[in-house]
């Protein structure tokens, strides 16, 4: 891995530079630590209400669903109409989604349905902000500034999950309401920011829509075999370790700890991940780039069986901040290659798909855990996704020869 040994201040903040970039980073951060406030809240709720795993692995699939379902009117919404105005009435829903919570726990539940209800209209807001983001700050920033910005974006987005788990488990634990009100009031915030960032420019398609247009997503990431590696190999590495879903079980029954030790437990990847970010800031990857992550993917895979195996609290926090930190080297190889090497009239439609492959590895990948986990224990169920993402990455390797032998980000070889 070659990198820039003494980075200057000026090459390390390069995205930040531009003040569009500074709004929507800040935006991203304050929209990511609301949502992370809400999925600890949401997440203790039901298991409180239920105390069955299957119900933590459902969260996940309700807010998958619409992104798979939607994927095709996403992206093109995406590309042919305002990002910055897509945004800010993805997170205004978000928005009412998290005080349609507070009422609803305000006037006392007895089961996880109205819970599961409001999650849908969440997850449909999440499914059109996540391109529109995606997309918007490739717009931000001059291309040669593009790795640096990636690698701040994710901060934004690692760094509220550091904050914003510990955040949601004090919040939650003065009391439901205060949590979801909280996450409200961050969201209408993030709007104010995301309107204050001056139009774009962007190129888009002014044909009208046709299947060729809705499908080009898809027929780009086919044709970039080297894209279609790097996203599919998040895709089962991801949806067989995530274990994100169990951590409930393990705050609760396993490791003894309260909604606190929830939150810690939740942040923890991120605390890892920031650190990789800020390095890779800095140091961006400049050779060996395919290599590099199907590497971190293994070891991804190899910490969280670690964490999964872990009956002691710091050993828990340890491997679940290495969790993080192997991640985050696999998303910044990922997000620069696709934001690099895909153009601007198709960006949102490609990121859509991704953000379907995210999703399933995400979301499906909870499902995955708490099924598995409430058919044959919760150790077991995260144990085996580790081992699993491990073999992905071996098998990656071997189909993708073109992906193993990527060295640079900024050029198709």
């Amino acid at each position: 891995m070659k990198t820039d040994r003494s980075p200057s201040p000026e090459r390390r903040y390069a995205a930040f530079r531009h003040a569009p970039f500074r709004n929507y980073w800040a935006a991203r951060f304050l929209t990511t630590f609301a949502a992370q406030i809400v999925s600890v809240a949401v997440g203790w709720q039901i298991y409180d209400l239920t105390r069955d795993p299957f119900d933590l692995g459902l969260v996940g699939i309700v807010q998958f669903l619409p992104s798979l379902l939607l994927v095709l009117v996403t992206g093109v919404v995406a590309d042919r109409f305002g990002r910055r105005r897509i945004m800010a009435l993805a997170i205004v829903m978000e928005a009412a989604c998290a005080a349609t919570l507070l009422l609803l726990t305000w006037h006392g539940l007895g089961s996880p349905l109205p819970i599961f209800s409001v999650l849908v209209p969440f997850g449909i807001a999440r499914a059109f902000f996540g391109p529109a983001s995606a997309s918007l700050f490739a717009n931000l920033v001059p291309p040669q500034d593009f790795a640096n910005a990636i690698a701040w974006n994710s901060s934004a987005w690692q760094t509220a999950t550091i904050v914003g788990p510990v955040a949601g488990g004090l919040l939650y634990g003065l009391s439901a309401e205060a949590a979801y009100g909280c996450a409200a009031l961050l969201m209408l915030l993030a709007v104010v920011l995301i309107l204050a960032i001056p139009k774009p420019a962007q190129r888009g398609e002014t044909d009208k829509p046709s299947l060729e247009t809705l499908f080009a997503g898809f027929r780009y990431i086919w044709g970039e075999k080297v894209v279609l590696g790097a996203i599919s190999l998040d895709l089962f590495a991801v949806l067989l370790s995530g274990a994100s879903a169990l951590l409930p079980v393990y705050a609760r029954d396993i490791l003894d700890l309260g909604p606190w030790g929830l939150g810690l437990l939740r942040s923890a990847p991120g605390v890892g991940a920031i650190c990789v970010a800020v390095w890779l800031a800095g140091h961006p990857i400049r050779d060996h780039a395919g290599a590099v992550m199907l590497i971190f993917v293994a070891l991804f895979g190899a910490v969280t069986a670690l964490f999964g195996l872990s009956v002691t609290t710091w050993l828990s926090i340890v491997a679940l901040a290495l969790l993080g930190a192997t991640d985050m080297v696999s998303v910044y190889i990922r997000e620069t290659l696709i934001q690099l090497w895909t153009p601007d009239d198709v960006r949102g439609r490609v990121n859509a798909v991704n953000q379907v492959f995210v999703g399933a590895s995400n979301e499906v990948g909870e499902f995955r855990a708490g099924t598995m986990a409430a058919i044959v224990g919760t150790v077991p169920a995260v144990v085996v996704g580790g081992i699993g993402a491990i073999a992905v990455a071996g098998l990656w390797a071997l189909i993708f020869p073109n992906l193993r032998k990527v060295r640079r980000l900024d050029a198709r070889e």
